[in-house]
């Protein structure tokens, strides 16, 4: 593993990350080549990219660190595990750093596959420099956003698994439009105990308003459907 000089990030235009998230993203560069994967070091060195260089995908998913935010340089032809499999192997994962291809050949199949399992680009050999950068920044950008969803996802959970069991089902409930009357009856509690718990829920999940609560149950899996009544031909949420 070889390691190079950083550059200022390409992400200053998205919202800064949460507190844990911090560090320059690294371009980390899987080819067996070596010397093309010093001269791609090289390169993006001279471009004020941070560059971690790897020989082989077994060493990259040796030293893997999901937790440094950047991209993944990947030649597509490696000994071993080649870049398609450790492609397979890292969408079975919670998290990945976003793929840029570089291939020597002009396989049309496996570039088609390659995007569509979310790969950002897939670049022949020898690469144009200004396609290269083009695609880094992309994949960059992406795994800043990647990063500042999870955080946000990791947060509301956080504060969703401080609630009660009993308050959890009033969320649900208050998430799906149900009123106070009606979730009382569900329930079988009062109408005054539903209000304490409503007023938990929101001081819990630090939410101002319903729609802010809607919206934080879609990020911990409270989904609301609409179903459709035929004997009154109305739309009613589940």
């Amino acid at each position: 593993m070889n390691t190079h000089a950083s550059r200022q990030p390409v992400t200053a235009g998205l919202p800064g990350p949460p507190h844990g998230i911090n560090g320059a993203p690294t371009v980390f560069i899987v080819d067996d080549a070596r010397v093309e994967r010093t001269a791609l070091a090289r390169l993006l060195t001279g471009a004020n990219y941070q560059v971690c260089s790897f020989e082989s995908a077994e060493g990259y998913l040796k030293e893997l660190d999901l937790e440094s935010p950047g991209c993944l340089l990947l030649d597509v032809s490696l000994p071993g595990l080649s870049g398609i499999d450790l492609q397979l192997v890292l969408t079975k994962s919670s998290f990945m750093h976003p793929i840029v291809f570089l291939t020597g050949s002009n396989d049309i199949q496996t570039s088609v596959n390659a995007m569509k399992a979310g790969a950002i680009d897939f670049l022949a050999k020898p690469v144009d420099k200004g396609r290269l950068f083009a695609a880094i920044d992309q994949a960059i950008v992406r795994d800043a956003a990647w990063r500042l969803t999870r955080a946000i996802d990791n947060i509301c959970r956080r504060r969703f698994d401080s609630l009660t069991r009993q308050e959890r089902t009033v969320m649900a409930q208050v998430v799906r439009g149900r009123l106070n009357k009606q979730i009382a009856g569900d329930l079988g509690i009062s109408i005054q105990t539903v209000k304490v718990h409503r007023e938990r829920v929101r001081l819990k999940m630090r939410a101002r308003s319903v729609p802010e609560l809607v919206q934080l149950g879609a990020r911990v899996g409270i989904a609301i459907e609409p179903v459709f009544d035929s004997a009154t031909a109305t739309l009613t949420w589940r």
